[in-house]
């Protein structure tokens, strides 16, 4: 069963009632009281210019634990030659306008709408979401955004303009960013290169709830 939300009220249902696919809503809003309730719970939104507003918490999630990274050889050697400067929150605004307009290999367009980006700009400037970026010198090679959720990274989208910036980025958040998990949400093979791995939604609350 498919929920509609408004915008008046505040609330999500349970997650364990999502469908197969792992959407649970539509409707509603995306002020920061609801984001922040929804990823407190283990639900997103995802969702393209034209649609309404969809939630999902799926029924498995993609997760990286810090300790388990895998660090390639070839990421050894851009860490060793210091390749990229790594930085927090000292753009985030761009951070994200690129993983929304960097092309990616067999996406057309992107879910990260123009209402997208200033809901997550709130939630920035309220200490909430974050940015991690690779710096080429004074250049944005890549990075990345997500919220930060009782010692949650909640990752949301990633970007590379230079091979590597990206995996530099969340290998640096994986050892660096004092988190007990990182929520990838949907599964790719660059993420399970790095040694993600696929939990139950449950196991996955348990951890972000605990």
């Amino acid at each position: 069963m498919i929920f509609r939300l408004s915008d008046e009220e505040i609330w999500f249902p349970d997650p364990a009632l999502a469908e197969e696919d792992g959407l649970l809503a539509v409707g509603g809003d995306l002020s920061s009281e609801r984001l922040r309730l929804a990823y407190a719970h283990g639900i997103f939104p995802w969702f393209s210019e034209d649609d309404p507003i969809l939630w999902y918490a799926p029924h498995e999630r993609c997760v990286l634990f810090p300790d388990k990274v895998r660090v390639h050889k070839s990421m050894q050697q851009v860490f060793r030659q210091n390749r990229f400067s790594i930085r927090q929150d000292t753009a985030f605004e761009a951070v994200i306008r690129n993983c929304a307009s960097v092309p990616r290999k067999g996406q057309d367009g992107t879910w990260i709408t123009g209402a997208m980006q200033q809901a997550y700009l709130n939630l920035n400037r309220q200490g909430i979401a974050h940015s991690i970026e690779a710096w080429d010198g004074a250049v944005l090679a890549g990075g990345l955004y997500g919220l930060a959720v009782n010692g949650v990274f909640c990752g949301e989208s990633m970007f590379s303009k230079v091979s590597n910036a990206s995996k530099a980025a969340l290998i640096w958040l994986c050892r660096h960013g004092g988190y007990r998990l990182i929520d990838c949400q949907l599964p790719n093979p660059h993420l399970m290169s790095l040694g993600a791995e696929m939990i139950s939604r449950e196991n996955y609350l348990a951890i972000l709830q605990g």
